[in-house]
């Protein structure tokens, strides 16, 4: 057989699943992003110029202009039809904003945004593309949900050149893509879900939410539903999460009922704020408050349990701390669920040089209740005191809270937005706190007993007599 030539031999590269970053040949870590054992043989793409024209109308260029002659208004935003989706949006979608949703399989990503769509279809065109069901199974999923479905059009379609001649001709106000890795350009010989369709067609999207050319109308909202990694991370290349505007992912285990929504990137709002529903037989339903879920139904107090105020983007929720501290063998446990595993055994050694208590021969375990995250270091008190309370076999008083961080010298730091903290646990009926100094209130909250410490130990002390 004749050898083919060299200038009609197919090139092929070697591109990394983690980044996109392409390389000559193979590596076992990507010279890009530093991961091992990413990179991939694909086909070399030839350069096709008019897929990166600009995103003015034309490919015009745009005149500079100063900053402060430049006029600014504030974006308009569209509600959802669902109070938590619109909280955590940062009060509602945003015209032509591109929003990234990911989570587990069947934690209810594709119920929540067709119970979106239903809900804004009375006011506006809207348009649920689906790569990975046939338009009847999406129907029967709405009429199981209650959903009348009158207005949302239905697009069962991988091709994204169909889908952007299909949105030119809907004009959609708001666009689903269910789900970013199904789809695929023919203008690519990859198959779908590799970085290179992934990238090609998450920046073709994005070019039909923010400009008029080449196949969009201007201000059609996007929502990309994108697949997770084992870890837990979007799937894809982490390009993605830099062409959007808003990146939300779902969190909670799919075996409870309860399902957080966090804002993890959101250029028109706050980031790390959550929404939080419920999975019911009719689909999600916003949880008003959400407080409740995350303390404990026990009656009595009981040792190791300690509610801590925590701070989730502007909202602030109490959450139960649990601690159980048992005998252990030569090499005792630390796990903590839903808390840095790393920063728990620092607070046990803080614990150990500053206030005299002792674990290192003991198993301790640490639970946020209700399945929730918490990484922000003002959890620290409420942990001490949980741990304090279980080796201890000592219940805190009814009622009690505690917040704030704890430093290696055994100083206890003041956490932010303090005063909002304590008023929701006055609200929802707590009378006694134990908080940094810095963060007691100038005036007294009717209702509410607080403490105010500096120092590890002084917390202690005034948990022992309060007992």
């Amino acid at each position: 057989m004749p050898r083919m030539p060299a200038s009609k031999a197919a090139k092929t590269v070697y591109t990394c699943r983690a980044c996109g970053g392409d390389s000559p040949k193979w590596l076992g870590k990507c010279p890009h992003c530093g991961e091992w054992n990413t990179l991939e043989e694909t086909l070399a793409q030839a350069p096709q110029r008019h897929r990166f024209q600009s995103l003015a109308a034309g490919g015009a260029p745009q005149a500079v202009a100063t900053l402060a002659d430049i006029e600014a208004a504030e974006v308009e935003r569209t509600s959802t039809g669902l109070e938590e989706l619109d909280r955590v949006l940062g009060g509602g979608l945003v015209a032509g904003g591109v929003v990234l949703i990911g989570g587990d399989p069947g934690i209810g990503k594709s119920t929540l945004l067709l119970q979106a769509l239903d809900a804004m279809s009375a006011q506006m065109p809207v348009l649920y593309v689906t790569g990975e069901e046939s338009g009847a199974q999406v129907a029967l999923r709405a009429r199981r949900l209650g959903l009348a479905g009158a207005r949302v059009r239905v697009l069962a379609e991988i091709h994204l050149e169909k889908i952007l001649a299909t949105i030119e001709t809907e004009r959609p106000a708001l666009a689903v893509i269910d789900s970013i890795q199904t789809m695929y350009s023919g203008e690519l010989t990859s198959a779908p879900g590799s970085v290179a369709q992934v990238r090609e067609c998450a920046a073709q999207l994005t070019r039909v939410a923010k400009s008029g050319a080449p196949h969009g109308v201007r201000g059609t909202g996007i929502v990309l539903v994108g697949h997770v990694t084992k870890e837990g991370a979007l799937a894809g290349p982490r390009v993605l999460e830099h062409m959007v505007d808003t990146v939300l992912y779902f969190e909670g285990d799919t075996h409870s009922s309860f399902r957080l929504v966090r804002a993890i990137k959101n250029r028109f709002g706050a980031v790390n704020e959550i929404g939080v529903f419920a999975m019911t037989e009719r689909g999600l339903k916003g949880v008003a408050n959400p407080s409740a879920i995350f303390l404990s139904t026990h009656g009595e107090p009981v040792p190791g349990s300690c509610v801590l105020v925590t701070l989730e983007g502007t909202r602030p929720l109490l959450v139960e701390i649990q601690a159980l501290v048992d005998s252990g063998g030569p090499s005792p446990r630390r796990l903590s669920v839903g808390l840095d595993r790393d920063r728990l055994a620092m607070l046990l050694a803080v614990l150990h040089r500053h206030a005299g208590v002792s674990c290192m021969d003991q198993d301790v375990f640490v639970n946020a209740v209700g399945g929730v995250r918490i990484g922000e270091p003002a959890a620290d008190l409420a942990v001490l005191l949980a741990i304090q309370g279980s080796l201890r076999g000592r219940a805190l008083p009814r009622g009690f809270i505690a917040f704030g961080e704890v430093g290696l010298a055994g100083e206890v730091r003041p956490a932010p937005r303090g005063q909002e903290r304590l008023r929701e646990a006055a609200k929802l009926g707590f009378s006694v706190a134990v908080v940094p100094k810095a963060n007691a209130p100038k005036r007294a909250i009717e209702g509410l007993e607080v403490h105010a410490v500096e120092r590890i130990e002084q917390a202690i002390d005034a948990v022992r007599g309060l007992a």
